[in-house]
């Protein structure tokens, strides 16, 4: 088998936890082999999480954007506009950043819960993707990856919660959930 090296999108999704956890574990890996990391963080935005200092250690290597408000509502109700436009500015940040070629790797973080919940359509993701540098590497994360996007990636990950802490009445710990 010949030996191809192309840059991959990898997929982290499922009800689990740790789904950014792995992709930040392989933009550390990335960043030691030299490379240059963004990771724009779509929903995430109005709670500070320890992986926003520790990244600052590392310069202009790997940057990490949050571009959201925070929570999200969901369910029976739309998503609040304010939301929906907050993810059409960062998915522009992303398509940009993606298409420049001037980093090698770009995590989407919880990119797949902005699809799922109507907030970005999932075929103008799949055409960035297919349209990127050959050598970005693309990370998505989030639960209920859609079909399109898994069909697309080289790697897929299902997350799958066998049990949590939180279901014990421990609260999130500081250094382990953020």
């Amino acid at each position: 088998m010949a030996e191809l090296r192309r840059g991959l999108i990898i997929v982290n999704t499922g009800p689990g936890k740790g789904k950014t956890t792995a992709a930040m574990g392989t933009a550390l890996r990335a960043v030691g082999q030299g490379m240059r990391v963004l990771m724009l963080q779509f929903l995430k935005g109005s709670w500070h999480y320890g992986e926003l200092d520790a990244v600052q250690a590392f310069g202009d290597r790997f940057v990490m954007k949050q571009m959201g408000r925070g929570f999200v509502k969901v369910g029976a109700e739309k998503p609040d506009p304010e939301d929906v436009r907050m993810v059409e500015e960062a998915w522009a940040e992303a398509d940009k950043a993606i298409q420049s070629g001037e980093w090698d790797l770009v995590v989407l973080d919880e990119i797949n819960y902005a699809i799922s919940y109507g907030m970005l359509d999932p075929a103008k993701v799949a055409e960035a993707l297919k349209a990127r540098p050959e050598m970005v590497h693309v990370i998505l994360t989030g639960r209920n990856a859609h079909p399109t996007i898994v069909e697309l990636a080289d790697t897929v990950t299902e997350m799958r919660q066998v049990k949590h802490a939180y279901e014990k009445g421990v609260m999130a710990q500081r250094g382990i959930e953020y």
